[in-house]
């Protein structure tokens, strides 16, 4: 069944997140990177940075079960963008060398609208980042190859203002 999902993702430092708080101000449903709830999480509980990501295997399959749990919840008639979809986790597994076949029988469970991979912005690093810009840029080629791969059209969001990109956005969605 199609939803009326839309995924927004890029690596990072690719402004999801501050699209994604742009989208919620404008009144539409949004759903937090699944990533960044796992380790905003485990940093209340007192644990750092390096401990949350040192077994990334389990850390990726703890992130996957988030967006699984988060999806079975919500309803798929109406308009929610999501900062990263269950497909980037197929994007991660093979960045990090893990075989994503467990990942994938999640992707063919549900068919999201249309997915808007954003260009890379200049790199900054942050509290819940490891990636280093050479990574960031990987990780960018396998979201899009991940997301190809099941059959989605990908579309590329360029480095313009945040407005520039809502409007690109908003002017594609049904």
């Amino acid at each position: 069944m199609t939803s009326r999902w839309y995924i927004i993702t890029g690596s990072a430092s690719s402004g999801k997140t501050t699209l994604i708080q742009a989208l919620s101000k404008m009144g539409y449903l949004t759903v937090p990177e699944a990533a960044r709830i796992l380790i905003d999480k485990e940093i209340k509980k007192g644990n750092k940075l390096e401990e949350i990501r040192k077994d990334e295997l389990d850390f990726q399959r703890k992130v996957l079960k988030i967006k699984v749990d988060t999806e079975e919840k919500l309803p798929k008639n109406k308009i929610v963008f999501f900062d990263r979809g269950i497909p980037d986790t197929i994007a991660y597994y093979n960045l990090y060398n893990f075989n994503p076949k467990e990942v994938m029988k999640f992707c063919k469970e549900l068919t999201y609208r249309k997915i808007f991979l954003l260009e890379m912005l200049p790199f900054q690093k942050d509290y819940a980042r490891i990636e280093s810009e050479e990574i960031a840029k990987k990780l960018h080629n396998w979201l899009k190859k991940a997301y190809l791969g099941l059959g989605y059209e990908v579309i590329d969001v360029p480095d313009v203002s945040v407005e520039d990109r809502l409007k690109i956005i908003l002017s594609k969605i049904d």
